[in-house]
């Protein structure tokens, strides 16, 4: 069984996704999708940018390798009557079923970064996407103080270290190793920019209430309480987590939570 793809079909990532869609749709306006456009969305999830795009008139592409995910995506464009956007199973680091030179732009929000051969991933990013288009990717900050890469760096302390080859992949959010990974793919480092960005999670549910949904939905937080159960170490996390969501809550409201988290954006002019 593939590792990664077990790790994102664990649980049912459209709960945490269902507090994602805003800001998707936001990030999705700022990055110049155009009717007619042909578009890549990988590591796609159920759609939280790849609707946005087919709405705006791009003919969509949603490539990811949880089938649960994929299934949802799916679900979600018809229910809309979205006809140009398709979502289909698919591997960040070798997209076989993905003709050379096929996109206007690829687009990987929080997606292929977490794909475990990062240089394949930029290859393969680089060979589907047209001569003259862009690669834009959101990819998390590793030591960032906001939201999720404090959410991955508790939930770490509690598991196991990680198998010997690891490539975390929080280093995507490093500007150093985007370069050097597109750089390898052929992209000059003039063509590659990188800037910070912030994303935000919205939920009507507490910040108490919106750490279970972490827990039972989001596969690495569903892996950490299951590491610190084994050691008894259950509660110890949850209250971690809950502090860290209750002192970035910006709602003003006890029973809502609205948290930003910070992310680095980069373009690629292929």
């Amino acid at each position: 069984m593939n590792a990664n793809k077990a790790l994102w079909e664990k649980g049912d990532f459209t709960q945490l996704a269902a507090t994602m869609r805003e800001s998707g749709e936001a990030l999705v306006n700022e990055i110049g999708v155009k009717k007619g456009m042909d578009v890549l969305d990988l590591g796609c999830g159920d759609g939280t940018t790849a609707l946005p795009e087919a709405r705006l008139g791009a003919n969509v592409r949603g490539i990811d390798i949880a089938s649960n995910l994929v299934e949802a995506g799916n679900l979600r464009a018809q229910n809309e009557g979205l006809s140009n956007v398709t979502f289909e199973e698919g591997d960040a680091c070798d997209l076989e079923n993905v003709n050379d030179d096929s996109f206007d732009l690829t687009v990987s929000i929080f997606g292929a970064m977490f794909a475990p051969k990062p240089f394949e991933v930029a290859k393969e990013m680089v060979r589907v996407t047209r001569p003259g288009g862009r690669i834009v990717m959101g990819n998390w900050i590793p030591g960032d103080p906001t939201l999720v890469a404090q959410i991955l760096k508790i939930s770490s302390a509690y598991t196991p270290p990680p198998p010997e080859g690891f490539v975390s992949p929080m280093l995507w959010g490093v500007e150093e190793q985007v370069i050097e990974r597109f750089a390898q793919a052929g992209i000059p480092k003039e063509n590659i920019s990188c800037e910070r960005s912030t994303f935000m999670f919205r939920t009507d549910v507490s910040p108490v209430r919106y750490v279970e949904k972490f827990r039972d939905y989001y596969g690495p937080t569903m892996n950490a309480f299951e590491a610190a159960r084994n050691i008894g170490k259950e509660m110890q996390l949850q209250s971690e987590l809950e502090a860290l969501l209750t002192s970035q809550n910006q709602s003003g409201d006890a029973n809502k939570t609205v948290i930003p988290a910070t992310f680095l954006k980069v373009t690629v002019q292929c």
